[in-house]
């Protein structure tokens, strides 16, 4: 599948003269050496929730994630997987528009990079998208406020909705401490809250 058809189901939704969301550009190989990226965004839309988002194969896959990732193993967040976005997606802080798809307010709550941990039942490695598609990924963060290793399964797969859940893994790194308050929570690179990003956009 190109990125183009990747990207379908994202541009179907939204009306790009009205919404400050990325479009997506042509889909660009990852340059050698470069790790994958990773992103965490907080989106104050009809319930606030995290938007977690994995660079696959060109673009970034993503899962909604009510109650945000943990670095406490002990904490199970449910995921749910919703459309693939653009790369450029992971750059995006602002407010979407009333009355368009995900109207509300979103930040960039963390970044960084991850290498996938992913291997077969007998140890041996294998390609993130291969993981993904069976319903399994181990890897590990490096961010600013995420670290160490994670792992997402799925855990109900049907044509309604699938559901996965996003595990922090019992190793050194990490804060085992849970997800912060969205409210209270600072973009990683602007430091700004959620309401100072929809007082900046308000014209008014």
């Amino acid at each position: 599948m190109t990125t183009t058809d990747a990207l379908g189901e994202y541009r179907r939704k939204r009306n790009f003269g009205r919404s400050a969301e990325p479009k997506g550009g042509a889909s660009r190989d990852r340059l050698p050496g470069r790790k994958p990226s990773f992103v965490v965004q907080i989106h104050d839309a009809t319930t606030t929730h995290f938007d977690f988002r994995l660079e696959v194969d060109g673009v970034l896959k993503s899962w909604a994630v009510p109650k945000g990732p943990s670095g406490n193993p002990h904490d199970k967040r449910l995921a749910m997987p919703t459309e693939d976005h653009p790369l450029e997606y992971a750059d995006f802080e602002g407010t979407i528009a009333e009355g368009e798809y995900g109207a509300g307010t979103v930040i960039l709550w963390d970044e960084g990079t991850y290498r996938s941990t992913s291997t077969d039942r007998r140890g041996k490695e294998i390609p993130f998208a291969e993981a993904l598609e069976r319903g399994h990924v181990s890897f590990r963060l490096k961010g600013h406020k995420l670290h160490g290793g994670y792992a997402l399964t799925r855990i109900r797969r049907g044509t309604d909705r699938e559901t996965w859940l996003l595990v922090k893994k019992d190793d050194t790194r990490g804060s085992r401490h849970s997800t912060p308050d969205p409210a209270r929570a600072r973009s990683v690179r602007t430091r700004r809250t959620l309401r100072q990003v929809a007082a900046d956009a308000d014209p008014g």
